[in-house]
C-alpha cells in the first residue's frame, strides 16, 4: 500500500518527501509523478513506508497539516484505474467475440 500526497508545491522534491516522512517511520520509496510533455511536477506524490502503522501515523499527522505554504492532503493510495492510451475506450475496431 501507498499515500497519497496531494496539493505539492511545484518545488518539493523526493529528498522534501523523505525528510517529512521519515519522521512517522522507515521511507521505503518516494514517487513524484511529472507531466509527459513538459516535464514539470504535477503537484503531488506518492510515499510507500514500512508498515501500515507507520502510515496510518504519517496520514492522521500529516493530512491538512501546511507545509511549503500549503494545506496538504494526506490519504491511503486507491489503485490506479486502468486506462487505455486512446482515450474514452469502446467504439472502433473489431470485438473479439465476434468471431
Amino acid at each position: 500500500m501507498s499515500i497519497y500526497v496531494g496539493n505539492l508545491s511545484y518545488e518539493v522534491n523526493q529528498e522534501d518527501l523523505n525528510e517529512v516522512f521519515s519522521e512517522y517511520g522507515s521511507v521505503k520509496r518516494v514517487h513524484l509523478p511529472t507531466d509527459r510533455e513538459t516535464g514539470r511536477k504535477r503537484g503531488f506524490g506518492f510515499v510507500e513506508m514500512e508498515t501500515e502503522a507507520e502510515e496510518d501515523k504519517a496520514i492522521e499527522t500529516l493530512d491538512g497539516a501546511e507545509w511549503m505554504g500549503r494545506e496538504l492532503k494526506v490519504n491511503k493510495a486507491r489503485p490506479r484505474e486502468n486506462r487505455n492510451s486512446f482515450g474514452g475506450g469502446g467504439g472502433g475496431g473489431r470485438r473479439n467475440d465476434r468471431f
